[in-house]
């Protein structure tokens, strides 16, 4: 299903950054050695895509209505036939062959909203619905899906929805208030993964007005809590529910067929390897206008591969249908082969218009060695982009810069006198740098502008004598005689090519940078712990920051295992930002704090920023598949082909 204002077959909050796959844990899309795209939004798929849609969306105070619009008015109005982007005449029927877009190569669960385990790729988006739905022509709103209303109070403290009297579940029964109240109960309770609680933790409580109405009350008057509830998955009370009438506890429920509302159930399963998914004929929602052109494969099949190498052999054999690149190299030198000679395969770039999204080296601060912000600003010097991406990435990647990129929240220039206003109670707290000019990534000659990589080898010198650590017995290091050494961990053998130009720098300041390679399983382990010095994540960009940001980089559940601020981010100055921004009540309100917050995250040099594509680069079999043109500007590639594509050929 679409994620509320994002690109994501979901119909709930969460997601574009990192594709259609979620990120950190089981939410990556596959990546080469030079595009990672583990993005840390969250414990699974469906949280991450929930993350990934309060990224985009964040809502003001609205009337009851059809929808709900950030800061100003919904494109679509009241009883509009369908959204732009789809074929309304769109022919239902075909199959649809997609590749898992998880690092992972296997599942265990169907349950995609507890935190251990793996559950199948698109299954919380597929068979899961929500209260409202995204548009992917939008930045910032949200339509009736299962509510056939949302009506705001007047002062923002609550949040009324009207079911549907159609909607249903997959086991027939109607979907009630009290299945909503018991979604609520369920996501923020202790056998939920934690993001779901971090998410919520705004929400006062939820009261049940009537069998189709439902109330949620909200803490403070935060513009985006309407949005947050409204992406909220829903579920049925009757799922987990064994036969003497007992209901299991949330993380037992495992292999239990999921009981969602959603256009697909679970067909023909390899379990643990492929999965596909049938169209339910009677899918309660198939007449709303929202889904009009929509899902129209009669089944999606998702094959996993073991690595990239068998899912490109693959691709170019036709095995599946549709593809998304992340690799520079694999774009320039690999795609290609007799079908697309033949014209049956055809490889598109696709020009989008998301934010650019902050895919980072991520320093765990956690770790002592790391602690010291000129430790970490002498890593990002040595770092050298311009050589990477010229003899790495073939050209094809822009750097990035801070953590709004390609939005008005962006921070450039030095701070104004609103910015002030929010950094100055923290002068001392945070570095002086945020007083001074944004933070700009080191450059070197190769980019024809900025010191040399030697200049900035120098600087990372200086900086690292300033914090304690000299040379000495054939290594860097501190008043206790200890090396720096770190470890950079990733999941893919492969990735060392990307890192080790950097390792190099490094070796040349004293400072030794392993690469550990594990699999996927450890990874996801060691990641919920927060058991790693560096590692890559693709963050989600943001029109308007809102609740995530407290998830990213809030310190409220900085140590709760599961939870998303991987950088360990523990700073009164951060907390007081994110606060700020929830309760902004208008677009002049925000833009300041949103600034403010991006001088002190960059400025702390938490993350070493990567580089970034501004297109989607996908391969299709365009004999089995047609699109309606063109494709919508804020759609994640693989959510609008599950939405809005159809088959032609067999």
């Amino acid at each position: 299903m679409r994620d509320i204002g994002v690109a994501g077959p979901g119909r709930g909050p969460c997601a574009p950054v990192v594709g259609h796959g979620c990120l950190a844990r089981g939410d990556t899309k596959p990546s080469a050695a030079e595009d990672k795209t583990a993005c840390g939004l969250g414990q699974n798929c469906r949280m991450r895509f929930w993350l990934i849609f309060l990224l985009m969306v964040c809502a003001a105070p609205a009337r009851a209505a059809h929808g709900y619009a950030l800061w100003g008015d919904l494109k679509y109005p009241p009883g509009f036939a369908h959204f732009d982007y789809v074929n309304p005449a769109a022919p239902k029927g075909g199959e649809l062959r997609m590749v898992s877009n998880l690092r992972y190569s296997t599942f265990d669960k169907y349950n995609p909203f507890t935190m251990k385990g793996a559950a199948p790729a698109y299954l919380g988006d597929l068979l899961f619905e929500t209260l409202l739905t995204g548009s992917m022509d939008e930045t910032a709103s949200a339509y009736g899906l299962l509510a056939e209303s949302v009506e705001v109070a007047a002062d923002r403290m609550s949040a009324t929805f009207r079911l549907r009297a159609e909607a249903r579940f997959h086991n027939g029964e109607p979907v009630q208030g009290a299945d909503v109240k018991h979604s609520y109960e369920t996501l923020t309770g202790p056998h939920a993964a934690p993001g779901y609680a971090s998410m919520l933790q705004e929400v006062a409580g939820l009261e049940v007005l009537d069998a189709r109405t439902v109330r949620f009350r909200f803490r403070q008057p935060q513009r985006e809590l309407p949005l947050t509830v409204g992406g909220m998955p829903i579920f049925s009370r009757a799922w987990g529910r064994q036969a003497d009438g007992r209901a299991k506890r949330f993380d037992e429920i495992v292999t239990d067929t999921p009981i969602g509302s959603g256009p697909y159930r679970i067909g023909p399963v390899a379990f643990g390897r492929d999965i596909t998914y049938v169209r339910d004929p009677q899918y309660w929602g198939r007449h709303l206008n929202v889904n009009q052109g929509a899902y129209n494969f009669e089944r999606i099949t998702i094959n996993i591969y073991k690595d990239n190498t068998a899912r490109l052999e693959a691709m170019k054999a036709g095995e599946f249908d549709f593809m998304t690149v992340y690799s520079a190299g694999d774009w320039a030198r690999r795609i290609n082969g007799k079908l697309f000679d033949q014209g049956v395969l055809a490889k598109a770039e696709m020009p989008h218009q998301l934010p650019a999204g902050f895919q980072s080296y991520v320093l765990n601060t956690r770790r002592p060695l790391l602690q010291d912000v000129r430790v970490r600003q002498a890593l990002d010097l040595a770092l050298d982009y311009e050589w990477m991406n010229r003899r790495m990435f073939y050209g094809g990647y822009a750097r990035v810069q801070d953590l709004f990129g390609n939005t008005r929240c962006a921070a450039s220039g030095s701070p104004g006198p609103e910015e002030l206003a929010w950094l100055t109670p923290w002068r001392g707290q945070v570095p002086e740098a945020v007083f001074g000019p944004m933070y700009t990534p080191p450059m070197t000659e190769d980019g024809g502008q900025g010191h040399s990589l030697r200049q900035n080898l120098r600087l990372a010198r200086q900086l690292l004598a300033d914090a304690g650590w000299t040379y000495r017995a054939g290594a860097l290091r501190n008043a206790r005689d200890e090396p720096l050494v770190l470890e950079y961990m990733d999941s893919k053998e492969v990735g060392v090519r990307t890192v080790a130009s950097w390792m190099r720098n490094l070796e040349k300041l004293g400072i030794r940078l392993r690469f550990v390679s594990v699999d996927f399983a450890l990874y996801q382990q060691r990641l919920d712990k927060f058991d790693y010095d560096i590692i890559t994540l693709n963050f989600p960009g943001t029109y308007n920051p809102g609740q995530a940001m407290q998830e990213l980089f809030g310190s409220q559940r900085v140590d709760v295992e599961g939870a998303a601020n991987y950088a360990g981010v523990r700073s009164p100055a951060v907390d007081a930002l994110v606060t700020a921004l929830t309760r902004a009540r208008s677009l002049a309100e925000l833009l300041p704090v949103c600034r403010a917050l991006d001088r002190v995250i960059m400025h702390s040099h938490y993350l070493i920023p990567q580089w970034r594509l501004a297109s989607h680069r996908i391969v299709y079999n365009q004999k089995r598949l047609a699109y309606q043109r063109p494709m919508p500007p804020y759609a994640d590639a693989q959510a609008w082909l599950m939405f809005a594509w159809w088959s032609i050929g067999s």
